[in-house]
């Protein structure tokens, strides 16, 4: 209770005698648990004791808050606000608070749980998931994007109604993709709406539906094969990069052990994400790789410098924790392992402040190209990155300097 005596008394009367005295006991043991800093319990409390106030003046009761009532604080009350100046008005802050508000209340089944996906399109979303977990093994991360697609289209034609292929018209599915290019209109996103719905319509046509012509009105958006180059990074910015590492004001030894798992080995942001310390065996010098996007099991050489950084951060820089995860949070809520925004988002920056213009797999990129300029063919290559299939590591063929002199035919009228 030290935080709220420290309290303004008029806050602290808004808090403690307002709609939400019942919770703010199991609030402080909520914040008290995930370990944030007494500056954000500080202001946490301040939004909270704002919202009870507002509450009180618009004669709310805790049972009546959810996100349609949060958003009228934040998009009516805050802008007009004439509270005294004791009420918290930091809308960033006002917000995370109010939302840890909405987790607790339905934690104590004050208010009911969101509701899920429900209805025949659920049903139909939870069949196609299966189905491409288990016959065609794509990731998690696909599987989810890609149901996000369908779900859309769906929901569209069938929103409450029994999922019926035969009543879907190509003019559906044309205009479907219209309205996503719309929205996003890019040449990625657009791969990925016809990946989705593509993928879907073969399912459809393993369950004995009549499918193609809304296979046929589906056009990919002009990729050639093997047409652009790699983009690695040079040994300059190479080292630019691990300098900048090293002179990080948040998590330098952190930030070089990822760069180094990504620039090393080659490995994802989601597989760095998902390491553990118990992957590592450091006797024999190994890592093994078993939460991948190809779903298998690697058993992958640990090199040197990549071990050393390693050690560098579990020994001075890893907060302290029971998690088996090799890189937890750092901030509050703590004891969370990171997630794979916080990897891919840590090495842009780093690439930016080091006057990179490149993205985190640019990495995995250098490693390639490194490779084939030392000697490596493009099965070795294709061996530690891990692609299921050779014809992914081709790209890579138009790096090899030295074999490319010795195939490349003389310009025309030159004397050689």
């Amino acid at each position: 209770m030290d935080l709220i005596r420290s309290m303004h008394p008029l806050a602290r009367a808004w808090l403690l005698d307002g709609p939400l005295s019942s919770y703010v006991e199991a609030f402080q043991v909520l914040l008290e648990r995930g370990r944030y800093a007494e500056g954000s319990m500080e202001t946490a409390l301040r939004a909270w004791s704002h919202f009870a106030h507002w509450m009180t003046k618009c004669q709310l009761s805790a049972d009546q808050i959810d996100e349609a009532l949060v958003e009228e604080f934040l998009d009516s009350h805050l802008p007009r606000c004439n509270c005294h100046p004791a009420a918290l008005r930091t809308l960033n802050g006002l917000r995370a608070s109010l939302g840890h508000l909405l987790s607790l209340l339905r934690e104590q089944h004050v208010i009911v749980e969101l509701p899920g996906p429900g209805g025949p399109v659920a049903d139909e979303l939870c069949r196609y998931n299966l189905h491409m977990r288990d016959a065609r093994g794509l990731a998690v991360g696909t599987r989810e994007d890609r149901l996000v697609l369908v779900g859309r289209l769906l929901q569209c034609k069938f929103a409450g109604n029994a999922i019926v292929i035969g009543e879907l018209q190509p003019e559906d599915v044309r205009g479907f993709i219209a309205t996503e290019l719309t929205r996003v209109n890019s040449v990625s996103h657009a791969s990925a709406v016809t990946a989705a719905l593509r993928g879907y319509f073969r399912y459809r046509g393993t369950c004995g539906d009549a499918v193609h012509a809304l296979l046929g009105v589906i056009s990919s958006p002009v990729r050639w094969s093997q047409a652009s180059l790699p983009r690695a990074l040079t040994n300059e910015e190479v080292q630019r990069l691990e300098a900048h590492c090293g002179q990080a004001k948040r998590a330098p030894l952190r930030l070089l052990a990822m760069v180094r798992l990504a620039l090393d080995l080659g490995l994802r942001v989601g597989e760095i994400a998902r390491l553990e310390i118990g992957d590592f065996d450091w006797r024999a010098g190994t890592v093994t790789l078993k939460r991948t996007k190809s779903l298998r099991q690697d058993v992958m050489p640990l090199p040197a410098l990549t071990g050393q950084a390693l050690a560098e951060y579990m020994r001075l820089e890893r907060p302290a924790t029971t998690l088996p995860s090799l890189f937890v949070r750092r901030l509050a809520p703590h004891d969370k392992p990171i997630g794979v925004d916080a990897v891919s988002q840590a090495i842009e920056r780093a690439l930016r402040s080091a006057g990179i213009s490149r993205s985190c797999h640019s990495l995995r990129h250098t490693l390639a190209c490194r490779l084939v300029n030392s000697g490596s063919s493009i099965k070795e290559v294709a061996d530690v990155l891990r692609h299921r299939s050779l014809d992914t590591s081709l790209i890579y063929a138009k790096l090899d300097m030295q074999l490319l002199a010795e195939v490349a035919l003389p310009w025309p009228g030159s004397a050689s």
